[in-house]
């Protein structure tokens, strides 16, 4: 029997194609793997700097990183380098913000206020989550000068405790020659629990009636800034009753709007602590329970990660509610779903989403919030992680992360084919 080759090498072609619409998973596209990037930054860093815990993490146009960190966080083991005189060469605290470039050089620096969350626009200028007198508040920024150029309202008071969210209050950055304070002024600082719990409940009800969730100013603790400068818009999440999305015009930072979960309206947001109650792998709160990040897709969807429940609610810019996904449900602890990122692809295919309870990296399906798979797991080596607490990719899909605890440091990792 004779065979026709050029009819057998037709089919042959035919094969993968057919293959792939109907032989693969649902999800086609490849699952994107990463290595751990050694190079970068460029180590050690200048000026005896030590990093501190990573409490913000923000790529620019140019794919250079930002970094805002907590230097007063250096304690006694540490800050040698700071006494007066030295005894020792290690170490002297770093700046709050680091700017570090591709190649992992430290390119910039200032020094404002320690805080939680921040974004860069395309004309260079950073907005923080600062904390100033005791009370958070978004700034905008010029690195140039580190002069501060505009400020969202925020609350006059502060909720006893600090109003839930991890960390409470901040304190404002260490000056020249400063020396790191001691752990109790840092816990008092970021708005440690002086009171007992009668009274403490007494002064959260009456601050609650002060300021209802409808209060059109940041009240809480910023967890995370996001731009939209398309729309001249810019995203807070602060950690007031558990959680809001606040947006405010980026040009007046006047308030727009906001929600809770779900989408809840500001005025649907309940104060009662029930209705965040949560057990790890049990029935979602119907409000968000602490810890609220969130980040813009390209598509105009809302990724609200709320740590404390294992949850992510995606809605439209508008609030309104479209699904929710639950990431490693059974997590204790301080939850699972942290920093959000998206893949660099035109559709941003995969969510990635930073662990600081399983110290991981998991990606998931931007589509339905499938988990596909994970990068990095807990330890103190390269690559590994101690306290994963901040996350953010580039226009390259290389993928950046942020530290706290033991951690106390900014890693890259890199796609592999």
């Amino acid at each position: 029997m004779s065979i026709d080759l050029k009819l057998w090498k037709k089919t042959l072609a035919l094969v993968p194609a057919f293959w792939c619409v109907f032989a693969l998973p649902a999800f086609s596209q490849a699952v994107p793997r990463y290595k751990f990037d050694s190079e970068w930054p460029k180590l050690p860093l200048p000026n005896k700097w030590w990093m501190m815990g990573v409490t913000g993490l923000a790529v620019d146009k140019d794919d250079n990183v930002w970094v805002l960190d907590r230097p007063n966080d250096i304690d006694g083991t540490q800050n040698y380098a700071m006494l007066n005189p030295p005894t020792a060469e290690c170490c002297v605290a770093a700046p709050s913000m680091i700017h570090i470039d591709k190649a992992g050089n430290v390119i910039g620096s200032f020094n404002p206020p320690e805080g939680h969350g921040m974004a860069v626009d395309s004309k260079g200028f950073v907005y923080i989550g600062n904390a100033v007198d005791g009370k958070n508040t978004v700034r905008k920024y010029d690195p140039k000068t580190g002069n501060v150029l505009a400020e969202i309202p925020r609350a006059p008071d502060k909720e006893p405790g600090g109003g839930g969210g991890e960390g409470a209050q901040e304190v404002p950055a260490l000056g020249p020659g400063g020396v790191g304070a001691t752990a109790a002024a840092r816990t008092a600082a970021r708005g440690g629990n002086q009171l007992d719990p009668a009274a403490r409940a007494a002064a959260t009800a009456a601050f609650r009636a002060k300021y209802p969730p409808t209060t059109p100013m940041i009240v809480g603790q910023i967890e995370e800034v996001r731009l939209d400068e398309p729309a001249r818009e810019i995203y807070c999440a602060d950690s007031y009753l558990g959680g809001r999305v606040m947006v405010f015009d980026l040009d007046t930072f006047a308030f727009k709007r906001g929600w809770g979960a779900y989408g809840h309206a500001l005025s649907e947001i309940s104060a009662d602590k029930k209705d965040r109650d949560y057990a790890p792998g049990g029935p979602q709160p119907k409000e968000f329970r602490n810890h609220l990040t969130l980040n813009i897709s390209s598509d105009g969807l809302v990724y609200a990660a709320d740590r404390g429940a294992n949850r992510i609610d995606v809605t439209t810019k508008q609030g309104k509610f479209v699904k929710e996904f639950v990431l490693a449900p059974e997590t204790g602890n301080r939850g699972s779903a942290g920093g959000v990122a998206f893949s660099a692809d035109p559709k941003q295919a995969f969510l990635f989403i930073s662990d600081i309870s399983n110290n991981t990296i998991w990606i998931l399906s931007r589509e339905d919030g499938k988990v596909l798979g994970r990068i990095g797991s807990a330890g103190d080596f390269g690559g590994q992680f101690h306290g994963l607490h901040m996350i953010a990719a580039d226009s390259k899909g290389n993928i950046y992360t942020g530290e706290v605890q033991a951690g106390e440091r900014v890693q890259k990792f890199v796609p592999v084919k």
